[in-house]
């Protein structure tokens, strides 16, 4: 099986990459460390380059996030906060969730869109609050490709490394994959199984 999803990934080339990470950042558990790390692994063995496989990734963590912009922005508190509630289980986030990024956001300013791109958990969230106080649309815009572009370009690094390092151990990197992944939807079904909703 492992075999399998590393051709999935790599059959789907650049298109591929932008589709599993604009999904990465609409609902969970595919973990963007995956996908581009694995991108990275791809440029180390040559199926793949650098900068088409950032820009392909960096265009799929936009335009996720700005789904998640727009609901906020188009859809206000009123409307948004019956959908969370109703909802938020399957998301792993509350109400109150919402509430503390959108006051965080506001006591740190636009900028911090750019520096949660970072966080494995806040850089999607962010994403509600800035629609929410309807920051403008170019500058949401240009913020999230910037931070996204740095985070998918570390990743890839990171992966590329990583191929180098286990060069000896070629047999490893399948079972590390369905490992991540693994491990990655066993945190999502326990914060499923863990989450409370707001009083």
């Amino acid at each position: 099986m492992d075999v399998w999803i590393i051709r999935l990934i790599e059959q789907g080339g650049y298109w591929g990459i932008a589709a599993l990470m604009f999904i990465e950042n609409v609902f969970p558990p595919i973990p963007s460390e995956l996908i581009m790390g694995l991108g990275g692994v791809f440029v180390a063995r040559g199926t793949m380059e650098f900068w088409p496989l950032m820009f392909a990734g960096t265009v799929g963590s936009t335009l996720g996030n700005y789904v998640w912009f727009l609901a906020g922005d188009k859809l206000g508190y009123r409307r948004l906060q019956p959908l969370v509630r109703r909802h938020g289980r399957w998301l792993t986030i509350s109400w109150s969730d919402v509430e503390k990024a959108t006051a965080f956001f506001q006591r740190h300013g636009q900028w911090i869109v750019f520096f949660l791109r970072f966080s494995p958990f806040l850089r999607t969230l962010i994403s509600l609050p800035a629609g929410l106080t309807h920051m403008k649309h170019w500058k949401f815009l240009v913020f999230t490709f910037a931070g996204a572009a740095v985070w998918n370009a570390l990743l890839i690094v990171g992966g590329h490394w990583l191929a180098d390092y286990m060069a000896a151990m070629d047999h490893l990197i399948g079972p590390t994959i369905m490992a991540m992944i693994l491990l990655a939807v066993a945190a999502w079904l326990y914060r499923v199984i863990r989450w409370q909703p707001d009083a």
